[in-house]
Formats: structure tokens, sequence, C-alpha cells
């Protein structure tokens, strides 16, 4: 891994899972802290390498709108705005992409298409914030999906090491332990060369317009928020209406008290149920091993 890769910031993630069709736009660009403003609080934090969104129109197709460098820069910034407008959904999907770099490839390599988020193979939908070390080694675990890759970026061995396990499991919980418990493996049979088996595994996950899956799990002292100091780097925000469920890698306005926590190793689902969203959390199982001993 990079030396540096467990210090400097990583990626942004918002998620939007409402009842009927909304636009993501308050979130995607116009609120105090939207995934715009996110994506160049300062220049040293700026999310440069890519952003993407994804949504499910009303036959349930998904729809994915990327780009390869910064939200906020001007070759970029009128698709971005595009997008977000476009972007109506029961559930949306957004990324910045502040690329991770395990494989040690140069810029010009990492930026791609291919390689900016979410990802998605025509039914469900993945972000991540984080990196894992080994992902060389743990596409080997992915079987036939192996060929599903298509970049070179570590999220995306995560996304379909994920999706393997929920095809064969079918609970999206137990699939994201499972890939926990794969990367431990990789890490201790390749010697525990880093500070853990990942940096962060900060997962959004759907597998229809009806269901997001949150992740939050993380290992390490990565700093604070881009645009609140009082909050670390990893942990997750959410915040609940009758209109929608929100969450994010940070609260998406200057009001922290108005949005609740999703720390270190807990999980979020929210779901639309007869109209309603129901939203639950709880402690990720089995992370005793995922911790450096």
């Amino acid at each position: 891994m990079a030396p540096d890769a467990w210090n400097r910031p990583m990626c942004r993630l918002l998620g939007v899972l409402s009842p009927q069709e909304i636009s993501a736009s308050p979130w995607l660009v116009d609120s105090e802290r939207s995934l715009l403003t996110q994506s160049h609080v300062t220049p040293e934090t700026s999310q440069r390498d890519g952003w993407g969104i994804g949504w499910y129109d009303a036959e349930n197709r998904i729809h994915v709108q990327k780009g390869i460098h910064g939200a906020f820069e001007a070759t970029e910034k009128p698709h971005y705005l595009v997008a977000a407008g476009s972007a109506r959904s029961r559930l949306v999907v957004g990324h910045l992409r502040h690329a991770s770099n395990p494989l040690n490839l140069s810029r010009e390599q990492l930026l791609a298409l291919v390689n900016s988020q979410p990802f998605e193979d025509g039914t469900s939908l993945f972000a991540h914030n984080g990196s894992i070390p080994f992902p060389t080694e743990t596409r080997k675990r992915l079987g036939s999906l192996e060929r599903n890759v298509q970049g070179v970026n570590d999220s995306e061995v995560l996304y379909w090491l994920l999706e393997r396990h929920f095809r064969d499991i079918g609970d999206p919980l137990a699939a994201y332990v499972q890939a926990q418990r794969d990367l431990v493996a990789d890490w201790e049979r390749l010697g525990r060369k880093t500070e853990g088996a990942f940096s962060g595994l900060n997962v959004l996950f759907s597998t229809g317009p009806e269901e997001l899956w949150a992740f939050c799990s993380y290992v390490g002292d990565h700093g604070t928020n881009l645009c609140d100091d009082g909050q670390p780097y990893y942990e997750m925000s959410f915040q609940q209406s009758p209109a929608a469920l929100v969450v994010g890698s940070e609260p998406f306005d200057g009001h922290r008290e108005r949005w609740s926590s999703l720390p270190n190793d807990h999980y979020l689902r929210a779901r639309v149920v007869e109209g309603r969203l129901r939203v639950e959390t709880g402690k990720i199982p089995a992370l005793q091993l995922v911790r450096a001993r």
C-alpha cells in the first residue's frame, strides 16, 4: 500500500431513499455542505479523482452518470449539475472520489470512468469510501465475477466481492461480514503488512429502489470531516424524516445536532414498506476479526 494511504482524505458518500420520487439536488448541489461543496473544501482535501451519481428510474432501471476529475472543476461541473438535476428517484447514490492507490499506479492510470463510482450490475448500486490493501489477491476470491472487473480501482474489487457473497447468501449484512472476513484472511496470510485489513469499509449498497444499506467500519485515525472538525473522518451521519432518509460521510448542513451518527462498526438499513420509511441501525457482528492484533 502507498505509505500515505492510511492518512490522507479519501472519498465522500451520499445516499437518499424516499417513499416517493424526489430530486436529490438539495444534497448533491444546493445545501450548505452538499456533495458539490464537499468536493472542494480546501485545495489539500479536494476530491479530484472522479465523481458519480446513480439512481433507479420508474421501471427500476439503473442510471449512472460519472466524471473523471473533480466535480468542482470547470471541465466537470456542468456535467455534474446536469446529472444532479436528472437524479429524480426514490433512491439515489452519490460519490466523490479521492483515489486510494494500493497498486502504486500513476495518476493517469488511476483516472478513468470505469474507476469512478458508483458501480452497478443492472440491479445493485454500490459506493465505497476507504481502501483495501491487496486488491490483486482479493480478486482471486471473486470466482466467475472476476471477469466483471473493468478498472484498477480497489473499490471495484470490493464491490464484486460483496456482490458475490450477496448472490450466495441473499442478505446484505451477512454478505458484508463475509467480505470482511475474506479481507482479514488475505491480510493475515500476506503477513499483516498494513495497519489493518482495510483503512475504511464505508459502503452504500442497494439491490433495488426500496432499500438502502449503509455500513461504517474503519481502522486507524484519519483526522476529522472535511466541513466539520468535530466528527471523525470516517464516522457517517444520517437524517430521517417522513419524506426521505439521507445518509452520508458527514452532515449536509451546519446543524450537526439535527443529524444522527452512524459510528464505527455499525450498519443502517432503510426500507420503504407500505409507503413509509423504516430505518434500523445496529452493530455489525464479528468485527473482532478485523482489528489488528
